[in-house]
């Protein structure tokens, strides 16, 4: 009984977000798109810098592995930002 109760409400939930989703202009949806391929691709050149790091010297390795977070943090901060800005498109009136 309790699994079925568990499960009748994580289908709600669920479906509430989905439906809230579906409210997303498309243009929303393309910027929140383009987020993730910012996010994306600055993890990809984070994880390729932190390979490179891997066949360096300790000292070199740790000042690539730095600069590899550096890169990844600002890829997130880039990305949050977009969606935080994709999110303001559709409570502004138009």
């Amino acid at each position: 009984m309790k699994s079925f109760v568990k499960g009748a409400m994580l289908a709600s939930v669920a479906a509430m977000g989905l439906s809230l989703a579906a409210c997303d202009s498309k243009k929303e949806n393309a910027v929140e798109a383009d987020a993730n391929a910012t996010r994306e691709a600055a993890d990809a050149s984070a994880d390729a810098m932190e390979a490179k790091g891997d066949v360096m010297p300790s000292g070199a390795a740790q000042s690539m592995d730095a600069k590899a977070d550096a890169v990844r943090e600002s890829g997130e901060a880039k990305a949050d930002t977009m969606e935080d800005n994709a999110d303001k498109m559709d409570k502004t009136p138009g």
